[in-house]
This record gives structure tokens, sequence and C-alpha cells, in this order.
């Protein structure tokens, strides 16, 4: 009787972990076609007056890849802008957004997030908190170029996610103000369009397994791809066609209520009236559901990558960055 019974569990764990296998090695799914009304974007921008790439070293090695498009500032204080570029992009993304800020005086730095352009790996990241790491070290380093300088944080729909989770860690007291440009506040937040699953194409069964394995502290498969985003296969070579799980999770909040409670600095959203990924009208009763005096700015005309494509956007973004504490 009970070596029939080892037989009976040992015949289900075999087969428990074959499924398991099968979740990681089969549960993927080919990306998502290009997304027009992304890739479009771009088509015409002039690209030819683009920063030069520099290069900061990373704590343990490796380097962070940033843009900065100088200026002489208008008057008084400076203000350092720390851009954070959107979902597979990299700091080239931002070029006419920063170059329209530079031209009113403001100074703009873009680093390419770990994962993405020419920081580290594309697609993934080393550990858990790496961005947090890099982000305090290129902060601090630009900082003492600019020395008496105002910081404002600046993100874009995933980096103005990720933005919004650092303005509620340790590293928002690096900034006096943060600004997101249509955040990505989460995947069943109330802005949350369902057209927004055209972008990005979540590969459930392995994102299942290796979560499931996460928990059990085994992490040897945490840098498989467990998502695939609708990029221009025309720009593949520019752009982060997946990412891991470990950074998928990091380049985000995980909770924005919970960071909307949490911020160290005080926060002004900003959305186009015309975004095609999340719904304009929901960001304030959202966010005012959590903290009534975060300021939301609905900008007519606007979709979601004209946010830093549109020049419409500009003087909205200009002043929310400008504003003082």
């Amino acid at each position: 009787m009970l070596q029939s019974a080892l037989v009976l569990v040992f015949a289900l764990a075999g087969i428990g972990a074959a499924i398991f296998a099968g979740m990681i090695v089969f549960g993927t799914s080919e990306p998502p076609p290009s997304l027009n009304s992304v890739a479009a974007a771009f088509d015409k921008i002039d690209f030819s007056d683009l920063p030069s790439t520099g290069k900061l070293p990373a704590r343990g090695g490796g380097t962070i890849a940033f843009r900065h498009w100088d200026t002489r500032p208008a008057s008084g204080r400076e203000t350092l802008v720390i851009a954070i570029h959107g979902a597979s992009g990299s700091g080239i993304s931002l070029h006419p957004l920063a170059k329209a800020l530079a031209a009113q005086g403001l100074q703009v730095y873009a680093p390419d997030i770990r994962g993405h352009g020419e920081t580290g790996r594309r697609g993934d990241i080393d550990y858990t908190g790496q961005l947090d790491d890099d982000l305090e070290d290129f902060v601090t380093s630009t900082q003492r170029q600019h020395p008496g300088a105002r910081t404002v944080l600046l993100g874009l729909s995933a980096g103005g996610g990720y933005a919004l989770h650092a303005a509620a860690s340790r590293n928002g007291s690096l900034f006096e103000r943060a600004v997101l440009l249509a955040p990505m506040l989460g995947a069943h937040a109330p802005t949350f369009r369902k057209e927004a699953r055209a972008w990005a194409r979540p590969f459930i069964p392995r994102y299942i397994a290796i979560s499931i394995l996460k928990r059990f502290g085994i992490h040897a498969l945490d840098g498989l791809p467990v998502i695939a985003f609708a990029i221009d296969p025309a720009r593949a070579h520019l752009l982060a066609g997946t990412y891991s799980l470990r950074l998928l999770r990091a380049f985000a909040t995980r909770n924005y209520v919970r960071d909307l409670k949490q911020a160290r600095i005080p926060l002004h959203i900003l959305v186009g009236a015309e975004d095609e990924l999340f719904d304009a009208e929901q960001f304030e009763p959202a966010v005012h559901a959590v903290q009534p005096d975060i300021s939301v700015t609905v900008i007519p005309g606007v979709n979601h990558m004209g946010m830093i494509a549109d020049a419409r956007a500009v003087p909205a973004i200009a002043e929310a960055l400008r504003t003082r504490c």
C-alpha cells in the first residue's frame, strides 16, 4: 500500500514537473505587430542634432549611457531635469521634448535605463534594485556638474510609473519634484485601456512559472523574456523587444496607490486628451481618490507619444518642471 502511494506521488510529481517545464519552455508567443501610433510619432523627427552619448561609471562595473541637452539657464537658479524614457526605448526617444525644453533654459539629462539602449544588456538587469542604484549614482553625479541646481524627475509612460516608484523610494529625496507624463500606473489601474494590450504581449505561462520559482528562492530563470513589445522592426536595433521578469517588475510602479501615498516629493501628472493607451479622463479621479493635492493636467489634442513628440505638449510640461514647491 505504501509502495503504491509512493509510486503515485512520484508519478504526479513527474507530471507536474513536466507541465511546469512546458510552461517555461513553450509558454511564450510571437511579439505583437508594430503599433503604428507609437512608431509613427518619430517619422518626422529630425535626429541629426542628437547629442552624443556620454558614459558614467556604475557601481559593480559597467557604465550608464546618457545624453545631455545643454543650455544656458534663462535666469536665476538652474533647473536640472532627469528624464526617463518609456518602455522598450532609450534616451534617444526623448530628443524632441528634451531639445524643446533646453531651448527654454532647462538642463536635460536622459539616461538609457539599464536593459535599454547602451546601458547593460538589452531586456534584462542583474538584480532587484539595480535600477534604483543606477538612478542614485546617475543623479548624484550629474548634480555635481550643476552645484546648487534644483533637480526635477521627469518620466514618460513606463518611465512615468518608474518615476512614481522612485519618488516613493529612498531616491525621492534626490529631487525637488516629479513630473509624470502619461504614466503607466498598472494593468489593473482605472487609467489602463484595453487598447494598451496591443503594445505589450505577456508570456503568461512562463511568467507564472518563473514567479512561482522566485517564491521558492529559485532565480536561475529570472533573465528569461516574459513580455514582448510591439516595436517597429526598422528600429529593432535601438529598442528592447522583450523584458525579463526582473526588468519588467523593476521598471514600474508595483502599486500606484501605495507609491502615491508614500511619495516624498510633490507630483504633477500630465496626459494627452487623445491618449490611445491610457484613459486621460480617469487620471484625475484615480489619483485624487488617493492624494487630492496632486496636480493633474490634460493636454488637448495630444496622444500618448505626443507627450514627447508634439510641440503642443511642451508649454505645459515646461511649466510643470519650473513650478517651485
